[in-house]
This record gives structure tokens, sequence and C-alpha cells, in this order.
């Protein structure tokens, strides 16, 4: 099983808005980058991402699951993007911050730490499981 983290500015898009979607999900459109495009190519159903509030807040918030498989992204006029729909699965216990991400020496090689600027990235297993712990959560 694959791991992922998924950006939002939560004046857009915040957990909140996810987990009011309950078992609907939501579709995690509006990406427009190839980058993470392909990563959400590569995303199978039931795989987890830790859901990531960006600008002002830069911390994790909750973790999500994939529901629906790479497709079409109605908000593209152009036809060339895709997304997937995720679910809620929980909020995290205790947030964790960017900082304390980069502080964490394990964590180095992290794709949130060396591709900031994307908005869908993978997560190694053994990253996911220390993040976990880092938020006090277990699944």
């Amino acid at each position: 099983m694959a791991y992922w983290l998924f950006k939002s500015e939560p004046g857009t898009w915040s957990f909140a808005d996810q987990l009011a979607k309950g078992g609907e999900g939501e579709g995690w459109d509006g990406v427009r980058n190839w980058q993470a495009a392909n990563n959400m190519k590569a995303m199978q159903v039931g795989e987890l991402g830790f859901f990531y509030h960006s600008v002002n807040e830069k911390q994790i918030v909750g973790i999500v699951r994939v529901i629906e498989p790479y497709q079409p992204d109605p908000t593209d006029a152009s036809g060339r993007f895709g997304m997937v729909r995720v679910e809620a699965v929980c909020a995290v216990t205790k947030p964790v911050t960017l900082a304390e991400i980069k502080a964490e020496p394990r964590l180095a090689n992290l794709a949130l730490v060396r591709q900031s600027r994307l908005s869908v990235v993978p997560v190694g297993a053994e990253e996911w499981q220390l993040l976990l712990a880092m938020a006090e959560t277990s699944l």
C-alpha cells in the first residue's frame, strides 16, 4: 500500500469541509501540475493520505482515504487533468507542523520538504509510521 499527502489551503478547502462530506467524499480537483497529477494516477482505492493545511497553518491535520480512482477533473476545461475522490478518515490527535517535520532528521527526504510546491506527494511507509506517531494517532 502506498501513502500520500494532500495539501490544501484551509480557506479554500479545509479538513472540516472534508469531514462534512462524510462517506460521499470529495473530488481532489483543481490540480494543474503534471507531477502531482501523476501521483494521483498512481493511487489505488483504499490508500491513505495525510490532509495538510498549507499557507498560514502548515500542518498535518487529518487522514483521508482514496475512494475513487483517477478520473477526469470536471473543473478542467482542457480535459488534460484529473482527480481522485477522497473521504475523511479521522482528524489527527495532535497536528504536526512543518517546523516539526523539518526538525526530524528521519523526514529529511519527505517530498513535502523536498518538493514543497506540489499539492499531492507520496509518503514512504516508514515516514507514514513516524508521522502517525508524531501526530499521536493510530489507525
